[in-house]
């Protein structure tokens, strides 16, 4: 090889490849998109800690929703996702859709132009959500912030959804002190447009004692629209509880609705007739369907302080829907520092619920007073404790004496739609050492719970 093929002499630079020449168009978008996805977010952000207008922010924000062929209205704070959506019903899905585990995108690089839509969207979601503003809130208010919550619960909810909605409840709750609730019930027309929530039953129950006549009878048909909300979707959940364990001395009912087709196939695989290419059937069988009928009695104590306002609500439904199986003897005590025993109205949640007196301490050795002389035959009792536990000690020690006399004690720290909960270690702890740990989480769980023991 000689010297000048060694060391070639230098020459212009060679041009660029295709790859790199591609690859830099492909930048330079996504810069673009960068700066108008922080355009977009500083304005949100701008616009939660202060409702007046930045106007360079509302400026650049609008020719970036114009550029994307959005409407403006999406930046008009005042304009419900709802209202939006019925004037341009193409952004039903994209609001739907906003997240990418939500879309049917195509895998690899997000598109610039997508990413910077997607911005857009989620703004306008987190700022009429979280944009509560201050001072009085109309009925009116309340409800159009209730519609932009769902959308965002909906939409952003997928990656911790008990988290949002756990915020989400407390802005709401903000939002209903801030009412002029008593108001709101003596004028029918405003009423109606109030969506029963738990925030708003709760101040309904708190508050009850203080109305009368027409805000007496509009905050009842409130009450009672929710536990009926509340009870539907709880009744689906307990509907396929079956009640009492198969006995199989009873011989199975040889009617077609107990045919074990597929055991009757197996048993009679060997009469399969190739030439005929069938299968001759010389015997049934059937599925046992009797079962055992000693009924099951359920105790539920729920602790009825301020604290525990959605287990008192979530339970009294819950135990009502147990109380309506067959074979199934419900029991139901409340308590703060004194116990009520509501077995009586345990089938009409709404009744339990004006009865109840919300707030104060708490004290659970006087419920567990009223709750140990249910106790007939132990081995098929069980027995629901739900609360925070800030508590009585001596609580302790009737646990344990319930336990060992051979009750299913199942304590319950949190029933609420977030599953959040906050619970006394200690109870915590001692619980969980004599085998009984407390529950703390969607109220699926202790349906869940209860439909194994019935079972």
């Amino acid at each position: 090889m000689t010297q000048a093929e060694n060391h070639p002499t230098e020459g212009p630079e060679a041009p660029p490849t295709a790859s790199a020449a591609s690859d830099a168009p492909a930048a330079s978008a996504a810069s673009a998109a960068e700066n108008r996805r922080q355009v977009l977010y500083w304005r949100m952000l701008a616009r939660l800690f202060d409702a007046g207008e930045q106007p360079s922010l509302e400026q650049s924000s609008v020719a970036v929703v114009d550029d994307l062929g959005l409407p403006p209205a999406l930046l008009d704070p005042g304009t419900s996702v709802d209202n939006l959506v019925q004037r341009f019903p193409e952004l039903g899905d994209a609001f739907r859709q906003v997240l990418p585990e939500h879309a049917d995108a195509p895998e690899g690089p997000e598109d610039p132009e997508l990413s910077v839509r997607r911005a857009a969207l989620v703004s306008k979601l987190l700022l009429n959500a979280f944009a509560t503003g201050s001072g009085s809130v109309t009925a009116g208010q309340l409800a159009s912030w209730q519609q932009d919550a769902a959308w965002c619960r909906g939409a952003l909810g997928g990656a911790d959804p008990a988290e949002l909605s756990g915020i989400l409840s407390g802005l709401e709750a903000d939002l209903v002190k801030r009412m002029r609730l008593r108001e709101v019930l003596a004028d029918s027309a405003r009423a109606a447009m109030l969506t029963p929530s738990m925030s708003l039953i709760e101040q309904l129950l708190h508050d009850k004692d203080n109305l009368s006549g027409v805000a007496l009878a509009n905050a009842k048909a409130l009450i009672r629209r929710f536990v009926d909300e509340v009870a539907e979707v709880l009744r689906t959940q307990v509907e396929r509880t079956t009640v009492g364990s198969i006995d199989r001395s009873v011989p199975p009912k040889r009617v077609f609705r107990n045919l074990d087709i597929q055991r009757t196939i197996w048993k009679n695989l060997t009469n399969w007739s190739p030439e005929d290419e069938r299968l001759y059937v010389d015997q049934l069988f059937y599925r046992h369907s009797a079962r055992r009928t000693t009924p099951s009695r359920l105790i539920v104590v729920v602790d009825q302080s301020g604290s525990m306002v959605d287990a008192m609500v979530n339970c009294t439904i819950l135990a009502s829907i147990f109380a309506g199986l067959p074979k199934v003897d419900v029991h139901l005590v409340a308590y703060d520092t004194r116990a009520l025993d509501l077995t009586p109205w345990v089938h009409d949640p709404f009744e339990v619920l004006l009865r109840t007196r919300l707030g104060g301490g708490t004290n659970g050795t006087v419920a567990m007073e009223l709750a140990r002389p249910k106790i007939a035959e132990p081995g098929n009792t069980v027995l629901v404790w739900i609360s925070d536990f800030y508590d009585n000690p001596a609580l302790l020690t009737d646990f344990q004496s319930v336990h060992r006399s051979g009750v299913r004690l199942i304590p319950v720290g949190s029933v609420n739609s977030s599953g959040r909960a906050s619970v006394n270690p200690t109870f915590r702890q001692r619980l969980k050492e004599q085998g009984t740990p407390v529950i703390s989480g969607h109220i699926r769980k202790l349906v869940f719970e209860l439909k194994n023991f019935l079972a």
